[in-house]
């Protein structure tokens, strides 16, 4: 067609750019609507576990600036402290070493249970709508997100029936041990990478398989190789799964690798030939992945062990955190069929990882009898053996009563970096190694066409009914002052200076850290919740130790009595606001024996100046 053909009269160019915009636009609506009607079913999976997740935790949607989980309100004030923090990297305010908690020395954030990638991530939130609802959004999210990867990693990768693979999903995101943990321990309910992790395992040992020997036309035999590119790239996929992991819950990893190790040498001795093509490979490739993690990781390990602040041990002692051996076949009470009376059996609420119930284990022990894949199985039933013991400790424990019979743990405590993890969480373990034997014998069953068909599945369900979760505990909990929520703060203390709130924070009454989440970490505080080399000679410790003045003014808010101030204890106030660096000490009107307080603080430090709902005194 010539160029000079003539055009019609009433042609608008924006309608023929509108148009084209149009036929451009609908190919990519109608790829979008395709690949929704194609992953439809993984979709309504996913829905189905946020639904649920959402359900569990929706005690702290209705406001959850102002509810709380009942069962663990310490560590959620510690983590949303956490995520305030984490959320200054968005400002360009963030070291390893924060100095917002326990001036001036500060917390290192490594040796702390920081989940930092999450806090960085969810920044925006953070900043905008405050640490609790983000808290909030990864306590529900961390169990649907969880739930969803292995659901994932049971249909892709072991090509199992949907079904099955929703039950299996189910158990690991939502099994006793994770909706235990969700109670404020976000760094170990945050799984959703290991399923990933396995994944680039997998596939890294497949591509180092060069498969059997296979005869050319000349009939003689050679191995194919290895798939050098497939090799390195699930290694690299792996160095940046395991890097994200480590920013996310260390401890978590740890279990995984542990897993993941007693599985591979299992599942080697079910079949040596895989493992004597393979093994060249799949070392260099594991080589290659720790190389390029160290390249990430290197320093922060460094700073988490060595550098300031650090701790290079764990500070809790593994016979109290061991598993009772009977708390394997009880139900936990956090289960619809549970009982408060098995809450004896452990440490506290956020720690039911072993109660399984009788019911899921026997069905777990048949569906390994029954389900095929020898040498999957095998792998399986020797790791959770192997994870089951470790959970258990030192000495075994019957009931509430020390047998004086070693544990399978006292091979490995005291070994390096072993003890940062409790032995009782080794049981968390079984939740995906049981899930996987139940997914197995439920896929085998749906491809049956016996009586099998029907009553494997239910069996199953009936072994997951007792476990089925209800709602999470939560409670009221009291509103941050207004002179912190107005930003008050701001006439008494510079943005980043110290303020001292009055009673100093503590690991069991941490309450006054919320003022700090409240204003973004934008001071920082004494003393506080945190892990610090403060135990006998450097030892890890939980928070630090207290200086005279808060000593003094902590037995006030406990007593109520007013003590006698002399000249020495407004020299050492004195003295202990120089340490600290302060600028300010505040006194808000819901403190515990409030008028106590303030005539206290007045003998030591003056004249209060009231500032919105709060006495102030500038040191």
């Amino acid at each position: 067609m010539s160029s000079a053909a003539p055009t019609a009269p009433d042609a608008a160019p924006e309608q023929a750019f509108r148009f084209a915009d149009q036929v451009n636009r609908r190919p990519r609506a109608t790829r979008l609507l395709a690949a929704v009607r194609r992953h439809r079913a993984d979709l309504l999976a996913a829905l189905i576990f946020a639904v649920l997740a959402g359900w569990l935790t929706h005690g702290l949607w209705p406001d959850p600036g102002a509810r709380i989980l009942a069962l663990n309100p310490e560590d959620q004030t510690l983590y949303e402290w956490f995520l305030a923090v984490d959320a200054r990297a968005l400002l360009g305010d963030f070291e390893l070493l924060s100095d917002r908690l326990n001036a001036p020395d500060g917390v290192n954030l490594m040796a702390n249970t920081t989940v930092i990638a999450l806090g960085i991530l969810f920044a925006p939130v953070t900043l905008l709508l405050g640490a609790p609802v983000t808290f909030a959004l990864l306590a529900a999210g961390n169990l649907a997100g969880t739930a969803l990867a292995w659901y994932l990693l049971f249909h892709r990768t072991l090509r199992v029936r949907r079904v099955a693979a929703a039950l299996g999903g189910w158990l690991c995101g939502f099994g006793p041990g994770m909706v235990s943990q969700t109670n404020s321990h976000l760094h170990m309910t945050a799984q959703w990478l290991v399923p990933v992790i396995v994944w680039l395992v997998v596939r890294l040992l497949r591509a180092a398989d060069p498969g059997p020997d296979t005869p050319d036309e000349a009939g003689r035999t050679r191995a194919t190789g290895p798939d050098r590119r497939r090799l390195f790239t699930s290694a690299a996929g792996l160095a940046g799964a395991i890097s994200a992991q480590v920013f996310i819950g260390e401890e978590v990893l740890f279990l995984a690798a542990i897993t993941l190790l007693v599985m591979a040498i299992s599942y080697a001795v079910a079949d040596r030939d895989l493992a004597r093509r393979a093994l060249p490979g799949f070392a260099g490739g594991l080589a290659i992945a720790a190389g390029l993690a160290l390249l990430v990781l290197g320093y922060p390990l460094w700073f988490q062990f060595a550098g300031p602040q650090g701790v290079a041990d764990g500070m809790f002692t593994p016979a109290y955190f061991s598993a009772d051996l009977s708390s394997w076949w009880a139900l936990s009470p956090l289960s619809v069929a549970g009982s408060d009376e098995s809450a004896r059996l452990t440490t506290g609420p956020a720690e039911y990882n072993t109660f399984l119930g009788w019911p899921l284990l026997l069905v777990a022990a048949v569906c390994a009898i029954w389900a095929g894949r020898r040498r999957l199985v095998f792998a399986c039933v020797a790791a959770g053996l192997v994870m089951g013991a470790l959970s258990l400790g030192p000495e075994v424990v019957l009931g509430g009563t020390r047998t004086a019979i070693p544990g399978p743990y006292a091979l490995i405590g005291g070994l390096p970096v072993v003890d940062g993890a409790l032995p009782m969480r080794f049981g968390l373990a079984l939740l995906p190694i049981v899930a996987t034997l139940l997914v197995l014998a439920v896929d085998r069953a749906l491809r049956s066409s016996g009586r099998a068909r029907r009553l494997v599945p239910l069996a199953v369900g009936v072994a997951l009914l007792p476990i089925f979760p209800p709602p999470l505990p939560t409670a009221g909990r009291p509103a941050v002052p207004d002179f912190i929520t107005g930003g008050h703060w701001r006439r008494c203390v510079p943005p980043g200076g110290v303020l001292v709130p009055v009673p100093l924070p503590t690991p069991k009454e941490p309450w006054p850290m919320r003022w700090a989440t409240a204003a973004d970490a934008g001071f920082g505080l004494p003393e506080g919740f945190f892990i610090g080399p403060y135990g006998r000679g450097g030892t890890a410790a939980m928070g630090t130790f207290k200086q005279p003045t808060s000593a003094l003014l902590a037995d006030v808010a406990r007593r109520g009595d007013q003590p006698a101030i002399g000249d020495e204890q407004r020299r050492q106030a004195a003295r202990d606001a120089d340490f600290w660096g302060a600028s300010c000490v505040a006194l808000t009107d819901d403190a515990p024996h409030a008028d106590s307080l303030r005539a206290t603080l007045e003998q030591l430090y003056g004249p209060a100046t009231r500032i919105a709902d709060a006495w102030t005194w500038r040191v």
